[in-house]
């Protein structure tokens, strides 16, 4: 099974360029079939999560071709229909956007069924809220056979939906479904965050009317049918902020392409407050840092918040400050499980409740780890990247769902990482490296 190799100590300095958002990618991708014409969507990462939604795609009878690795043609005019069709294989519902096909094919075809999804664990993530605004629009929603949500209606009508709480995979999945129903849907206490204005941008490139994505009040007209589009993802948000994390744990100089800035002042701003320094540039940010940096706290919220995505990575730059800092989860109660592989590479975090307390210490020390989820193993990449010695880091297909070229671009900046399959390899590492 496939691990990184990794020995810490290097200062990072360089450049390094950002993929597409995979959080809009996905929504994207599953919003391309609402039309039987074709759809050339640019900028898509080329990760796990985007081929996995993909190969779902085109197993209900849509055409998919790659024109490059990161530019994706859809054809939605082929999907098959009626109730024996069903999203349903051995890799959707390792997925947690499989959801965002209920919405398109409910608003497309009056009618869906889709596994229930997957993904890491990090916590509860119920879809009721993705329940309530289709039933609010018309549907019947069933769960049956073992885990498939099969939603119909004789016809969506628009309707005034209210979201019991601010989540963006129902926000995503309603918009979907409601821009084709009759009339108009009002979605309050919507979510904000940038990948939902991006889909509700390219839904708009494909004829849909939708106001107000950004804010927390998104109106919808219906409109009769889509057509389709060419359309290029926004650069992602949480991988930007990997990075800059990274070059503040090794003490580096990083610049970090192709982002939007404004996506990234909840991150900029903690890194500044702690010490690092952030320099903004039209689309780049560079990242600095040197010496102890200062203890703080933080509080995952949705955006424009500090996000729960960029929680793991702050924790273990936190970790290397002076003093005591506090992480509060508001988001997933089960996002603290990299704490014990902190742990034994010397971090001093005790968990409290819905809470982190982090004592700084002076460094880290390698050591053999397990990636408990996607974000948390990218997090324990940057600790072993800042620890003297060696570490290896065991489960990395988690990694792999979300970060394009993870170790190819840690070794542009001077990182020494490496996939390898055993501890033979392992060991040809460390001879190599010395």
């Amino acid at each position: 099974m496939e691990k990184y190799v990794i020995k810490g100590g290097n200062v990072l300095e360089g450049e390094v360029s950002i993929a597409g958002a995979k959080n809009a990618a996905l929504g994207i991708l599953a919003a391309a079939v609402m039309t039987d014409e074709e759809c050339i969507i640019e900028n898509v990462p080329y990760v796990e999560d985007t081929k996995t939604l993909l190969r779902a795609i085109e197993t209900i009878g849509a055409k998919v071709k790659y024109i490059d690795n990161h530019t994706v043609s859809i054809c939605g005019g082929t999907i098959r229909t009626g109730e024996d069709v069903c999203v349903d294989d051995e890799y959707i519902r390792k997925i947690r956007a499989s959801y965002y096909l209920l919405g398109a094919l409910l608003g497309k075809y009056n009618y869906a069924q889709v596994a229930l999804p997957g993904g890491c664990d990090i916590g509860l993530r119920p879809i009721d809220q993705h329940i309530k605004g289709f039933e609010a629009l018309g549907a019947k929603v069933e769960i049956v056979n073992g885990g498939k949500v099969v939603a119909k209606a004789d016809q969506l009508i628009g309707n005034h939906i209210y979201l019991d709480v601010v989540t963006v995979g129902a926000t995503i999945n309603i918009m979907m479904a409601a821009v084709l129903a009759e009339g108009k849907t009002t979605i309050e206490n919507a979510a904000k965050e940038p990948h939902i204005v991006d889909v509700a941008n390219f839904l708009n490139s494909m004829g849909a009317n939708i106001k107000g994505a950004g804010t927390d009040v998104i109106r919808i007209r219906g409109v009769q049918k889509l057509r389709g589009t060419e359309y290029s993802i926004i650069p992602d948000q949480i991988e930007a902020g990997t990075f800059m994390t990274m070059a503040a744990a090794t003490k580096g100089n990083v610049l970090i392409k192709n982002v939007i800035p404004k996506h990234l002042e909840a991150i900029s701003s903690k890194l500044n407050e702690i010490g690092a320094r952030v320099i903004e540039y039209d689309d780049a940010v560079r990242v600095m840092a040197d010496g102890r940096f200062k203890a703080t706290q933080i509080k995952t919220l949705p955006y424009p918040g500090f996000p729960t995505d960029m929680q793991p990575q702050m924790a273990v730059t936190l970790a290397l400050s002076q003093g005591t800092s506090v992480i509060t989860e508001s988001i997933f109660e089960n996002r603290f499980k990299y704490v014990s592989e902190l742990s034994r590479m010397g971090a001093r975090i005790k968990v409290e409740g819905n809470s982190a307390v982090i004592t700084g210490v002076d460094g880290y020390t390698g050591a053999n780890l397990v990636a408990p989820d996607l974000r948390a193993g990218a997090a324990l990449v940057i600790a072993a990247l800042a620890a003297e010695g060696f570490s290896t880091i065991d489960d990395i297909k988690y990694i792999l769902r979300g970060y394009e070229d993870f170790d190819g671009k840690i070794r542009g900046l001077g990182g020494q990482i490496e996939v390898v399959d055993d501890e033979r390899d392992v060991q040809k590492f460390k001879l190599r490296v010395g």
